[in-house]
């Protein structure tokens, strides 16, 4: 081939990698504002909430003049309150952790957050979650707010696996002999096909025909994303199904190095 055509086809090459990787960017900011915004109106609601309750136990407390009504009354607002204070914490723990760098971060932490958040949606539905938090569980080494995004993906995917309801097991542990945390997300709904599991992780391929009740369906984004996400810090992500048993999803992240 002479050396101009081979030049041309070079350059086309690179022209086409370039375009693949802009649009890759492009789904993945597409993935991350639906996420955003699922979570934003989950939140938004949550807090509507908590504010009726606000407004109701102190017209109560203004209507009643016994000491016990107001007592009980002020008691109502004081949880709502820091119900709210609680939400409010876990949102600004999203937004602090948007670091684009990898950061040592507390898995736990960034778990617990992440269940808070979805926890008016988890009872809705009839979800108990179980935490397994093993303990002394090293930090990890991750941009906690695109860590967050994955978890809040697959428990969100779990629910929706439990139409009925169920429980739903969150684990973490330390392996030591990989140096890695694993962070653990077990559902026992409906599973996946032996025939359908090797590609839920291709872009935009979804076993989701549409919304459910909550409004929320598959967009085909979410588990490819995932993985990009997973792998681009240098981790794994690992996924076992059974029908009718369920789908236990397994991240393994790796620890961050020691100051020491």
């Amino acid at each position: 081939m002479p050396e101009s055509n081979e030049s041309a086809l070079a350059k086309e090459v690179e022209a086409l990698r370039a375009e693949n990787l802009a649009l890759k960017k492009q789904i993945r900011s597409a993935a991350v504002m639906i996420s955003l915004g699922e979570l934003v109106s989950t939140t938004t609601h949550e807090f509507n909430n908590v504010l009726m309750t606000v407004l109701n136990y102190a017209k109560i407390g203004l209507r009643h003049e016994d000491p016990a009504t107001r007592q009980n009354a002020f008691e109502k607002i004081l949880n709502a309150g820091n119900r709210a204070a609680k939400i409010t914490s876990s949102v600004l723990g999203m937004a602090r952790n948007r670091s684009p760098k990898p950061e040592a971060t507390d898995l736990e932490q960034l778990t617990d957050d992440s269940l808070y958040l979805l926890e008016r949606e988890m009872n809705k539905y009839h979800i108990s979650v179980v935490k397994e938090f093993a303990e002394n569980v090293p930090e990890v080494l991750v941009c906690g707010n695109q860590i967050q995004q994955v978890l809040l993906n697959l428990l969100i995917n779990a629910r929706q696996a439990m139409p009925n309801g169920g429980n739903l097991v969150v684990r973490i542990q330390y392996d030591q002999d990989a140096n890695m945390v694993d962070l653990i997300i077990r559902d026992y709904g409906t599973g996946i096909p032996q025939d359908v599991l090797p590609h839920i992780f291709e872009p935009f391929f979804s076993t989701k025909t549409g919304p459910d009740e909550s409004g929320k369906g598959g967009t085909g984004l979410g588990l490819s994303l995932c993985r990009e996400i997973i792998e681009g810090h240098s981790g794994k992500i690992q996924v076992k199904s059974t029908v009718g048993k369920g789908t236990m999803f397994t991240i393994k992240l790796p620890v961050a190095p020691s100051n020491s």
